[in-house]
């Protein structure tokens, strides 16, 4: 019996056994949170005091700080520059504005000179032309004042005359005027009159008479005449030398 039991103990028939710990599981559980907490604060520890001992963290905090104040330096030279750029964009517009202004001030300037020495030319010409209306001699009857002729053009000459009748108690004058052009063209001699004939004319005391002529081209010409008919007797005439 006892050799039995012996080789049941000593074979692989003999019954399991299990080796148990003498603390329970929740002990064994807090020990060893408190040996990793501890080994995670000294690895904390080691971190921290080598930051320390490099200077990373200073440099690091020292270079954040001069980030912001550069940050907030190119801030402001950036809201001045926006500033200088509105006001240069404000002078430019005014400027813009005042240029426009100017130039229309300008050109409206140019246009009352051009009218006024228009108008002085105009002027100058009434003066000498009524200057004329004073009679030489206190003649009383139909006379032509101030027969004038001038070439705007190679080919267009601009004549004027000043019909008048002097005298007190005068009745209305109607008579006709002709005008004769004497000249030369391509080097022959050349006679012409006003292209319609001789032109109306009605008046008490005076009348002025204008118009213009076409000349054939290398016409020169040399004189101008002009004569008062009423019906066919000739009334008044005169004679330009050009």
């Amino acid at each position: 019996m006892r050799f039995r039991l012996l080789r049941r103990r000593l074979t692989i028939s003999a019954p399991r056994m299990a080796v148990r710990s003498a603390l329970p599981w929740p002990f064994r559980w807090a020990l060893l949170a408190i040996v990793l907490g501890f080994c995670a604060a000294i690895g904390l520890w080691a971190f921290e005091f080598g930051k320390d001992i490099a200077g990373l963290e200073k440099g690091s905090k020292d270079e954040l700080m001069q980030l912001r104040a550069n940050a907030a330096a190119l801030q402001t030279e950036m809201l001045t520059l926006k500033a200088e750029r509105d006001k240069a964009q404000s002078i430019a517009n005014t400027a813009d504005t005042l240029v426009t202004a100017e130039r229309a001030a300008q050109e409206k300037l140019i246009a009352q000179v051009k009218q006024l020495e228009a108008d002085n030319r105009t002027l100058r010409d009434d003066l000498g032309f009524f200057e004329k209306l004073i009679p030489s001699g206190g003649t009383e009857g139909v006379a032509i004042r101030g027969l004038q002729a001038e070439l705007i053009s190679p080919t267009t000459l601009k004549w004027q005359a000043l019909v008048m009748q002097a005298g007190r108690n005068t009745q209305e004058f109607a008579g006709r005027l002709e005008i004769t052009l004497v000249g030369t063209a391509n080097g022959k001699t050349w006679t012409a009159s006003l292209p319609d004939g001789a032109m109306p004319v009605k008046l008490k005391q005076y009348g002025r008479l204008e118009g213009e002529f076409q000349l054939p081209p290398q016409t020169v010409v040399k004189s101008v005449s002009a004569r008062v008919l009423e019906g066919t007797t000739v009334r008044a005439t005169q004679t330009l030398k050009l």
